[in-house]
């Protein structure tokens, strides 16, 4: 019992010790990647809007786009690696497109609060050690979770329950294979270029 105490410990000390560590270069890479993943919400939203009549005969298939709006807290999290990176590239994200304007008006800032904690909490989770695939793939899913749940109570409140659960089903794939995958990959590859020289997110 007292082994584990002492893990608890240790495990609240390093996360502390991570958050006391943020410098002005995380904060403000944090907001870069807010404002240019924003800009690609914004341009998202159009995508959205223009694909709508293209799913008319199965509404909830639309889903299969979704996970682009869940990027900015997983790339966010991988590529600063400390705790709160997820939910500030999120919301800045969130902002910008709500700031360029969106057909969902303010809601979307709250989206991405959401949609930046849930994240946070996969990377907290493993003790922000771990930035592998698997864990990229989970936090982006994760992340999922909020608009599977939200999307349908204040959107698809009329669809059948069918309609619900396969629209949610969808947003969590969708959010796992580009959010997920896809941050890795571009984690990695902006690695490689050395654009990462100043963060642990360098060596991939």
């Amino acid at each position: 019992m007292k082994r584990n105490s002492t893990a608890r410990t240790g495990f609240r000390q390093d996360v502390l010790g991570r958050l006391r560590s943020w410098r002005t270069v995380d904060i403000v890479v944090a907001a870069v990647i807010g404002v240019a993943v924003g800009v690609v919400f914004w341009l998202w939203n159009i995508v959205w809007s223009v694909t709508t009549p293209l799913f008319v005969g199965f509404p909830p298939a639309q889903a299969v786009v979704y996970g682009m709006w869940l990027i900015s807290g997983v790339l966010g999290g991988l590529i600063i690696r400390k705790p709160g990176a997820a939910l500030l590239t999120s919301v800045a994200a969130a902002s910008v497109s709500a700031v360029l304007g969106t057909q969902w008006g303010i809601m979307v800032i709250l989206d991405g609060t959401l949609q930046g904690i849930l994240p946070e909490l996969v990377f907290l989770a493993f003790g922000y050690r771990r930035w592998g695939m698997g864990v990229a793939v989970l936090a982006a899913a994760v992340a999922g979770v909020s608009p599977a749940i939200r999307d349908n109570i204040a959107y698809n409140v009329t669809w059948p329950l069918h309609f619900q659960i396969v629209y949610g089903v969808i947003v969590v794939i969708s959010a796992a294979v580009i959010a997920g995958v896809g941050a890795r990959l571009l984690t990695t590859a902006l690695a490689r270029s050395g654009a990462l020289a100043p963060f642990p997110s360098a060596k991939g």
